[in-house]
């Protein structure tokens, strides 16, 4: 009984530690938040290439990367590791492709950089739309997780979970609100520096009960999984059939297209100040999500062994509590997992997880509402006044509140739909705009509006008719049963439809040609600039 009391007053003592100082820092960084510049890009800007990487890397890392890669991993081995694989390759293709072309002074948001770029605002409630279409979905299941994250952590009864989630939905709205991008930046880091403490002790000492080989790990997860040989092979999550192998082919592309592109990461980038700070903050963010996903892999075949398949899915039939139930086994002296303070330290550490990423995405979708949907949102960055920052501010109060609503009502649903809409979403229409407008000439206003209502529909469509959504018994509505669509991810279909629609869309009849960068005497061919 008193190490239960010891680990609950130690998970107390790191979660209270952990709120402190991030508030503590979002004070810090609010005392000149009413200039539109410091609210909306006080992040990389000002937190200089390591400070801008790492707080890259703590938007990118979410519960679904944490929480969700490590279950993959214990229960359906390879494919895992796959996943964690495609993690690391989305954000090099992020700093890689994106990060010095995305740079841009006076932009907040991707519909502000595509009007810029484009050199017309028609598109940015159309890329308002596509991006609270990708963002919403993912607040729901992060501030979901806070609040089952917190009640596992203090040991409450599930009566205690709304509780739980209405007070991590608080501490959102005040590091959003008050914070704004450089105090969220500060939060990230001290996440990426928490939760790497955390996995990499946890990854030590799984390694360290099978005498420090991996093998010898490998060898114990295979065989508590009862998988067998298929364990080492690709198709155990989805299946080996051909629709399990599109279905893996198609959420490995959706994985790295729609986590390389989410509208928080992207506002990451635009106030890195030069190539230099854009290559420099590259390596800042990839090493710790490197680092972090490694130890993922390790912990989640550490799960699989110690734990076995069968305990992983009575616990959560997709393996989510597969990071926090392995801390019991770990911990020899605790009479249960949450009775040790190993379960207390990284139960903060996912919680701090989760509060920090609903903070970052909170203050995406905000930063759209106030920017995108109004009507002064065209005019420019130096045009925002305190006015559009209170609209900033009450659109965080707005969307926090409603995010709290709903998240009462799908707290007992599996998230993985809801995540699946997410980044199938992210995936199928801001690669094709951000892609086209910055390689493709002649790419318009046009091309961006047919790319984002012409998929949006379809990709929802086939969610509500995958097996994700119904007739599965994890799916949203495991009580009902419609679905005609085979595949549980519609990237496969949606992904190349969005490049087609942006295609023909631009090509149908041409926008009239507006001033912005792409009609400035810098974007015009030196032959070209010598002929006039």
């Amino acid at each position: 009984m008193s190490g239960a009391v010891d680990a609950r007053s130690l998970a107390v003592v790191i979660f209270l530690a952990f709120v402190a100082v991030s508030l503590l820092l979002c004070g810090l960084a609010a005392a000149d938040q009413d200039d539109p510049e410091h609210f909306y890009a006080g992040g990389g800007a000002s937190l200089g290439p390591v400070g801008g990487g790492l707080a890259i890397a703590g938007d990118y890392v979410s519960a679904a990367t944490l929480l969700s890669t490590t279950g993959s991993v214990a229960l359906a081995g390879f494919d895992g590791v796959l996943f964690a694989l495609a993690t690391v390759a989305s954000l090099v293709l992020v700093m890689r492709v994106l990060a010095e072309r995305l740079r841009r002074k006076g932009v907040f948001t991707l519909g502000d950089f595509l009007a810029d770029q484009l050199g017309d605002g028609s598109v940015r409630r159309a890329l308002g739309v596509a991006t609270l279409v990708v963002l919403a979905p993912l607040l729901l299941v992060q501030l979901t997780t806070a609040g089952h994250v917190m009640t596992a952590m203090f040991g409450l009864p599930e009566g205690a979970l709304t509780g739980c989630t209405v007070a991590s939905g608080a501490l959102m709205v005040c590091y959003s609100a008050f914070g704004g991008m450089r105090g969220t930046g500060y939060i990230q880091i001290l996440k990426v520096a928490v939760v790497l403490a955390a996995v990499t002790l946890l990854a030590g000492l799984v390694l360290a009960r099978f005498g420090w080989s991996p093998f010898a790990l490998f060898d114990a997860a295979q065989e508590g999984s009862k998988a067998g040989g298929a364990y080492a092979r690709p198709g155990l999550q989805f299946g080996h059939g051909f629709a399990g192998s599109l279905d893996l082919i198609g959420f490995q592309f959706t994985l790295v297209l729609g986590a390389a592109c989410m509208p928080h990461i992207m506002m990451r980038l635009h106030p890195l100040r030069d190539g230099w700070t854009a290559r420099r903050a590259g390596v800042w963010a990839v090493a710790p999500v490197a680092v972090l996903c490694t130890g993922i892999v390790v912990v989640g075949l550490g799960a699989s062994a110690l734990l076995g398949r069968d305990a992983l899915r009575a616990a959560d039939p997709a393996g989510g509590t597969a990071l926090l139930m392995v801390t019991g086994v770990l911990d020899p002296g605790a009479s249960g997992p949450r009775d040790s303070p190993l379960f207390a330290l990284v139960a903060c550490a996912a919680f701090a997880t989760t509060l920090a990423a609903v903070a970052g995405i909170t203050l995406a979708a905000a930063s759209t509402l106030a920017r995108d949907f109004a009507a002064k949102g065209a005019q420019g960055a130096g045009k925002a006044s305190g006015r559009e920052i209170r609209r900033a501010r009450l659109a965080v109060l707005a969307i926090g509140s409603l995010a709290v609503l709903l998240s009462a009502y799908t707290h007992d649903r599996n998230p993985q739909v809801l995540l699946s809409l997410s980044f199938a979403a992210a995936a199928s229409i801001l690669p094709p705009v951000l892609l086209y407008a910055l390689f493709r000439p002649g790419f318009n206003a046009r091309g961006v509006r047919w790319t984002v209502y012409g998929t949006l529909p379809l990709i929802i469509g086939l969610m509500v008719l995958s097996p994700a959504f119904s007739g599965t018994p994890i799916a949203l509505f495991p009580e009902w049963n419609f679905h005609v669509f085979p595949l549980q991810t519609p990237g496969l279909v949606t992904i190349p439809t969005g490049f087609l629609l942006g295609l023909l869309g631009s090509r149908s009849r041409p926008d009239t040609p507006r001033e912005g960068p792409r009609h400035r005497a810098r974007w015009v061919p030196v032959e070209a600039g010598r002929d006039a």
